[in-house]
């Protein structure tokens, strides 16, 4: 017995014309609500044009008066001093929250607290950097990373407070320079007796390992030098090779290397270790483009325009259900 019940022809034509009538009636309402915006901003074109040029102006005039200007800087925290940094930073933010003009001039030294809006600071992420020459970090990722993302355990604030590099960002709402901003700030942030005296030791140290590795590399010169005047004073002769197996001249050789690759890093960080807070680059003055910062030459015409439009749906509204009271009444 076959079980298909054949499509009802008529069904399919009621479908199709509801269809049909459910699309005309569409496009309808659309023509119809399309006539009425227009009709709306024919009747009221001298208003919108009122409201589109005065917008237009009072932005022009914000945006080149209330302009906001991005700076970075790029700094180096020594000595274990990140968390002594970061502390510092939410200090200075707080009272920028505070408008403490007289905490940001007189101790701080920015000569135009008013101008600062915000200031933040954020880890430059380079894990490379973090682990290089550090067997013990390379562990420390790894196993943190052992029970959750990589991404996460490089990004994770335990992690990114010991990265090299931390990125100072402040915004102005005027131009400032050098001597303006950055310098008083590195300054308020170097003042510190805790750490001076940590500077202290931490350079006296190295400058006592790199007198003693040149006292080493001095005396391995002697050797070297003792050895080559005993070979050049022989003739060739079996000697030679007992004197090339039987004298660690190889090791010598690779421990000189060794303490000259290690006076060069010392040079190295003596040249960043002059400042607790060390800067590396700053960038100045970059024009904020952000939100509705230069755009409220375009966003005020409109904001105006709707507004009117939102005060007129309500006035309609109110005098349609004032009408509907009056009846029932």
């Amino acid at each position: 017995m076959n079980k298909n019940v054949p499509n009802n022809p008529e069904d399919e034509e009621i479908d199709l014309s509801q269809i049909s009538n459910f699309i005309r009636n569409f496009f309808q309402r659309f023509n119809t609500f399309l006539f009425r915006c227009i009709q709306f901003f024919v009747k009221n074109a001298i208003v919108v044009s009122i409201l589109a040029v005065v917008g237009v102006s009072i932005g022009i005039f914000l945006d080149q008066t209330q302009k906001a200007y991005n700076h970075q800087i790029i700094v180096t925290p020594n000595f274990g001093s990140t968390d002594y940094l970061y502390s510092k930073i939410d200090l200075i933010e707080s009272k920028i929250k505070e408008r403490d003009t007289v905490f940001l001039k007189e101790v701080v030294g920015i000569q135009k607290p008013k101008a600062i809006k915000k200031i933040e600071i954020n880890p430059i992420a380079d894990v490379y950097k973090f682990i290089e020459n550090k067997p013990e970090n390379f562990e420390l990722i790894k196993l943190i990373a052992e029970d959750g993302d990589i991404k996460k355990t490089v990004e994770d604030n335990l992690t990114s407070k010991n990265y090299t590099y931390h990125k100072v960002s402040f915004i102005t709402g005027k131009l400032t320079n050098n001597k303006e901003t950055v310098q008083p700030l590195l300054n308020f942030l170097n003042e510190t007796d805790y750490y001076k005296k940590i500077q202290k030791g931490v350079v006296n140290n190295i400058q006592i390992k790199m007198i003693q590795n040149e006292s080493i590399i001095s005396q391995i010169n002697g050797i070297l030098n003792g050895f080559s005047n005993r070979i050049n004073g022989t003739t060739k002769s079996d000697k030679l090779v007992y004197y090339n197996e039987n004298t660690q001249l190889n090791d010598i050789i690779k421990t000189k290397e060794a303490l000259i690759n290690d006076q060069g890093t010392n040079r190295v960080s003596l040249i960043s270790l002059d400042k607790i807070i060390k800067e590396n680059s700053s960038t100045l003055n970059i024009e904020n483009k952000s939100s509705v910062n230069g755009k409220l030459k375009f966003v005020l015409p409109i904001l105006f325009i709707l507004c009117f439009i939102l005060f007129r749906l309500f006035i309609a509204f109110y005098r349609k259900q004032s009408l509907k009271a009056l009846q029932n009444s």
